[in-house]
């Protein structure tokens, strides 16, 4: 069987080598573009006779980092500095002088090591391919232009030359912004018993939000109190539908995630889950809002006992970097029916109104309760004049508030919502009309 030539092949089968003797950062290599290295690697190293599995393992790999739009040297960096391993969990919670000398010993030796696959470049790996390969040219290289400013710790990695020496500002950094999933997503569910992150969250801006400003400012205020560590309120955002409540709750993170604010979203019908969540996110470095949208019970429902537990406490310590805010349409969020009332003829409980005023008060657990009011006519319409102005429709004003009172008339009534509906609409109708407002309604 041909092998790779005498240089390449004593370099690979050491690479190889230092690969299999990491001690912490095997995660590293084992998603598909750290897959696809190691591949190529021994498809280099035995070459067969046509080299096709060689040039298909080269395929591979350059399909691995075009997927990620990441160079082989950029997702090397990324995967260390989200890497989950005794080392950086631990390094989240310790101070690194209180770290164990041989995890920090350990450490110090994958970063040699990992040094040693980030100088193997994919210039590299191509010309490998050509000369086992026996080709005239080298396959084509992936390349994506560099940020234009690269600062801090990736800075540090790119340009030093001994990552070992970086082990102490790499703790720290784990020690700051996290490791895992929590470094990797701003924004996060829980699905079947596990966090999954959200790639890409609702962009919505705090700016981009008109109206209901008290709410806004004391919404934001607890939202600070959160990040500087100090004792934030659950809140319950309670009022109509359309008035913005979930997209203030979104806005948040896009205002707040550069300080290591995450959102977790978590339905109803995962709320069972909400205290062993909530265990889980007690060490973490982030700072936490768990998001339960258009929240309501059914009697008797396990996920009213389970937010119950968390907003009220148990024997547990309640964690200061983790904070519940839910939204509703209801103030009284357990359904109560008339037949939940007390009469003298009720004989099925001899505490039967005690009962009725846990239903009724179970929002008051919230720490705050924001009220969202129906938009008047006002306010309506000055959220359209803030979102055409954002959007840049340029039409007479007259025109643009009967346009919005009729769009109101005819659908769901004044809101934030029917608002946004209105101006995304209008502005996808001026674009094919090439911004001309004639002949609208």
């Amino acid at each position: 069987m041909p092998t790779a030539s005498s240089s390449s092949y004593a370099q690979v089968q050491l690479l190889q080598r230092q690969a299999a003797s990491l001690l912490l950062y095997q995660s590293v290599l084992q998603d598909e573009v750290g897959i696809a290295f190691l591949e190529l690697l021994q498809a280099i190293r035995y070459t067969d006779a046509d080299a096709r599995g060689c040039l298909q393992a080269y395929g591979s790999y350059f399909h691995a980092l075009a997927n990620q739009q990441q160079t082989w040297e950029d997702y090397l960096i990324i995967q260390i500095l989200t890497a989950e391993n005794p080392f950086t969990k631990l390094a989240q919670k310790r101070d690194f002088e209180a770290l164990p000398q041989a995890l920090v010993v350990a450490a110090q030796h994958d970063l040699q090591i990992l040094q040693s696959l980030y100088e193997c470049s994919s210039a590299i790996l191509s010309e490998w391919v050509q000369g086992v390969g026996h080709l005239a040219v080298s396959p084509v290289v992936w390349y994506v232009e560099p940020e234009a400013t690269t600062t801090g710790l990736v800075s540090s990695l790119h340009h030093c030359d001994n990552w070992a020496e970086l082990v102490q500002e790499l703790a720290n950094h784990y020690r700051q912004c996290g490791t895992g999933l929590f470094a990797q997503y701003r924004a996060l569910r829980w699905q079947t018993g596990e966090f999954i992150g959200i790639p890409h969250p609702d962009p919505v801006k705090l700016h981009h939000l008109v109206g209901y400003e008290l709410q806004k400012d004391t919404l934001i205020k607890n939202t600070e109190f959160l990040l500087a560590g100090e004792v934030a309120l659950h809140v319950l955002l309670y009022g109509t539908r359309g008035a913005g409540k979930s997209s203030l709750v979104k806005a948040l993170l896009n205002e707040y995630s550069h300080r290591h604010l995450r959102l977790l979203e978590v339905t109803k019908s995962q709320l069972q889950d909400l205290p062993t969540i909530v265990e889980h996110l007690r060490d973490l470095p982030q700072k936490f809002i768990i998001f339960v949208d258009d929240l309501s019970f059914e009697e008797d429902d396990d996920a009213f006992k389970a937010l119950k537990v968390v907003l009220e406490g148990n024997l547990t310590a309640r964690p200061q970097n983790v904070v519940v805010y839910a939204t509703s349409n209801r103030r009284h969020l357990i359904r109560e029916f008339f037949t939940d009332r007390p009469t003298p003829k009720q004989n099925e409980e001899v505490h039967a109104w005690d009962t009725m005023q846990e239903k009724l008060s179970f929002s008051d657990r919230f720490g705050l309760t924001l009220t969202f009011e129906s938009a008047d006519q006002n306010t309506y319409l000055q959220i359209i004049q803030h979102l055409a102005a954002q959007s840049g429709i340029d039409i007479p004003q007259q025109d643009l508030e009967f346009q919005a009172l009729q769009w109101a008339t005819r659908h769901n009534g004044r809101s934030g919502r029917t608002a946004r509906q209105f101006i995304d609409f209008l502005k996808a109708e001026l674009s094919l009309l090439g911004g001309n407002p004639e002949n609208q309604d």
